[in-house]
């Protein structure tokens, strides 16, 4: 794809964040209830598989919709809106599990040192085709569940969500590198725990 093709494929995105930075600046009711449509179910899976409490989950579920609402004026539309939602959404999960339990933050950390390469995944099956050749779903969150906070994150937003590389590392202010890694670290420890189970 030639620069320029890739400018116009992006004009469509760009005029509708565009349009919702505008849409939030003027506190519209109508973009909102547009926006709670559209991104209601991606922001609750979200926030359900960062939390682990549906309960937990419900509320920042509701606080993040009134923080868009009350300082939207703060998206500039110059990324997509899910990334900034997401983004927001997080660091609510963050303020609330320390309020809750003080050393539950360190769970949002990177659990090993994020010094260590990225290295590509080796040519086996990934341990998503295997789930998808016959393991259930109730395994699948379970598996998901049993992870680190910051391993289940970077998954649930790669491969439920199907984010970008680049925009998971807006929506986790994190460097593009320790995104890859935390990626490769997390797909390495569910291919152990499925081949435990085998």
């Amino acid at each position: 794809m030639t620069n320029l093709a890739a400018y116009y494929a992006l004009l469509p995105m760009q005029s509708e964040t565009a349009e919702i930075a505008r849409g939030l600046r003027r506190r519209d009711p109508e973009l909102l209830d547009r926006l709670i449509e559209q991104y209601q179910h991606r922001l609750f899976r979200y926030l359900l598989h960062l939390t682990g409490d549906r309960a937990l989950a419900e509320d920042i579920f509701q606080e993040t919709w009134l923080r868009v609402l009350e300082r939207g004026r703060q998206y500039d539309g110059a990324h997509s809106f899910v990334s900034w939602l997401l983004r927001v959404a997080r660091n609510l999960t963050i303020d609330s599990l320390r309020r809750l339990r003080p050393a539950s933050l360190d769970a949002l950390a990177d659990p090993q040192d994020e010094s260590a390469p990225f290295e590509p995944a080796d040519r086996r099956a990934t341990p998503f085709e295997e789930l998808a050749a016959g393991e259930t779903r109730d395994h699948m969150v379970a598996l998901l569940a049993s992870l680190p906070t910051a391993y289940r994150e970077v998954l649930v937003l790669r491969f439920q969500e199907e984010m970008p590389l680049e925009e998971i590392a807006g929506v986790l202010n994190t460097p593009l590198g320790t995104v890859k890694s935390r990626l490769y670290r997390a797909m390495e420890l569910m291919r152990e725990k499925l081949e435990k189970r085998s």
